[in-house]
């Protein structure tokens, strides 16, 4: 017997609605262009070569997955309709609906999910996200080269019914069909020129509620309201601009002026009196900012060094005199909001910390640091390699680098060079591994563990710390198909140990989200996962 799931699901995760709530912005009719900014130039709005937050908010304004975000936060039918399930939870079967329409009009079909999922699990398009189509048969195998891509367990029952086999049962399955990696695709357009369709408005040809009409490269991307959207009358805002800035100062002076009714990463030092004006929300956020630690070449391949590197980092100054954001000091990678066996106590809680973060423990901390880097053959820092520290510029970023670096000078006796690029060149430097240590971060995609212990398995797209341990590829392979759910969260605890143990990375702090916001600004959708909706909003 099938179970119909057409009803609304919930994500587990907190929502933030803002009901009109800092500075005035725009103002006259409440119909108007939202302007908003969160992030520089993206390095790809392709939904198979994505591997960031901002270019997922802007992917999911031109494209809907199977299913989507809600005004109301909650996970709802997006371009299907209605599903069901098996009773073993294996076999789910979408039904898309009948006026799902793309941007320039055509219909939405079963195979347009069909051949992104191949495409973006086909190991030579190199997606970051191609570990997400693990959940479906044979997708893992296929990504490695094990099997033929006709083998993946999704297929097109028929134009508006697409059937997907999964490898073990997912409950959070309908979360996994609302990322923007699994958006459909036309291979129609794509395949004309799979590097620059999604460069060009004409050719970027979406199903979401708006579609691309321009973008200005290093200045800002527009979306307009698509008219052929199967629920465009619920979409309230006619336009969604986003400016692409990294200057702090600038992007602050943007949202006083009113050029922006919406803006992050303003300058630390400003909080106090933007909160005093009404205007600065801390939102929460399901992060972890954090330093990958190149694991596959000296220095850090030696985890003595890394875990020094680690203990010396002083985290309770990073919250309190740096960022000044509400953040939590991280003392482990999974932050504080995933549920263990049950909601309360949570998984942070119950693992406990793998690093003090007791200020008192700070200088007993800094002297294993000491110590370790001794054993590893570097008294006092004698003698330490050159060592560079690669960051993306702007967003508040350098503040956290020059923090370290003095910290892992003075209490290391370590120096380590500090080289900043663009947010669009950096993502690939960091995955080319090119620094030794990298600025990272990372957004649960999902509310579940796995989101944040996937990463880091062998060869991963996002493991850019190029860590590899074959008992935390066998802890992680486990846990996916580990139907207990007591045994399958104990599975993630040991992988963390796991990876806390090697200090593969060294993680900093729990994030918040502090945005400015204007007053009149009425409607906006904000997710613990870091996605911004401004479908329904308006000014007041």
């Amino acid at each position: 017997m099938k179970r119909i799931l057409s009803l609304v699901l919930a994500i587990a995760a907190i929502i933030t609605v803002f009901a009109g709530c800092g500075a005035t912005g725009n103002t006259g009719s409440s119909v108007k262009a939202i302007s908003a900014t969160i992030a520089s130039e993206p390095k790809t709005l392709d939904p198979s070569l994505n591997n960031a937050v901002d270019g997922g908010n802007y992917i999911l304004c031109a494209f809907e997955g199977l299913t989507t975000i809600g005004k109301d936060g909650t996970i709802v039918p997006g371009a299907a309709e209605k599903w069901e399930t098996s009773t073993d939870g294996l076999v789910w079967t979408f039904h898309i609906r009948k006026d799902a329409k793309w941007s320039d009009g055509k219909d939405v079909t079963a195979n347009d999910f069909v051949y992104s999922w191949k495409r973006t699990v086909n190991k030579d398009t190199a997606a970051d996200y191609a570990y997400y189509i693990y959940f479906v048969k044979n997708g893992e195998k296929i990504n490695a080269g094990e099997a033929d891509a006709n083998t993946l367990g999704v297929k097109a029952v028929d134009e508006k019914t697409l059937e997907v086999t999964l490898e073990n049962a997912c409950p959070f399955f309908t979360e996994i069909v609302a990322f923007p990696a699994l958006v459909p695709q036309r291979e129609d357009i794509v395949t004309k020129d799979a590097t620059k369709w999604a460069l060009n408005p004409d050719t970027y040809v979406g199903n979401g509620p708006y579609k691309l009409t321009s973008w200005e490269h290093d200045s800002k991307i527009t979306f307009e309201k698509s008219e052929t959207y199967w629920d465009k009358a619920s979409i309230v805002a006619p336009k969604i601009e986003w400016y692409l800035m990294n200057d702090q100062n600038a992007i602050l002076s943007a949202f006083k002026n009113g050029q922006v009714q919406y803006a992050k990463n303003i300058p630390t030092d400003e909080f106090a009196a933007e909160k005093a004006a009404g205007t600065l929300k801390i939102l929460p956020l399901l992060g972890t900012y954090y330093v990958d630690l190149v694991n596959s070449k000296p220095p850090f391949d030696n985890p003595k060094i890394r875990k020094a590197f680690s203990l010396a980092v002083d985290r309770n100054y990073l919250v309190e005199k740096v960022k000044k954001g509400g953040e939590t000091p991280a003392s482990g990678f999974i932050p504080y909001g995933i549920a263990d066996v049950k909601q309360e106590p949570d998984f942070r809680t119950t693992a406990g910390e793998y690093i003090s973060t007791k200020a008192e423990d700070y200088d007993k901390n800094v002297a294993e640091a000491k110590k370790l880097l001794a054993e590893a053959g570097y008294p006092d820092g004698k003698g330490f390699p050159k060592t560079t520290f690669g960051l993306n510029s702007g967003s508040g970023h350098e503040p956290v680098a020059e923090a370290l670096q003095q910290m892992w000078k003075e209490k290391l006796g370590v120096e380590v060079e500090v080289l900043a690029q663009e947010w669009n060149v950096f993502q690939q430097s960091r995955k080319d591994g090119v620094y030794n240590i990298n600025r990272n971060g990372w957004i649960g995609d999902y509310m579940d563990p796995s989101t944040f212990m996937d990463i880091f398995t062998t060869g991963n797209g996002q493991n850019n710390a190029k860590y590899s341990n074959p008992k935390y590829d066998e802890f992680i392979a486990a846990a996916r198909k580990e139907t207990d759910g007591a045994k399958r969260i104990q599975l993630f605890h040991d992988a963390e140990k796991v990876l806390m143990d090697d200090a593969a990375i060294a993680p900093l702090y729990f994030y918040t989200e502090p945005v400015d916001v204007a007053k009149n600004l009425d409607g906006v959708v904000n997710t613990k996962l870091g996605f911004v909706l401004f479908n329904w909003a308006s000014f007041k």
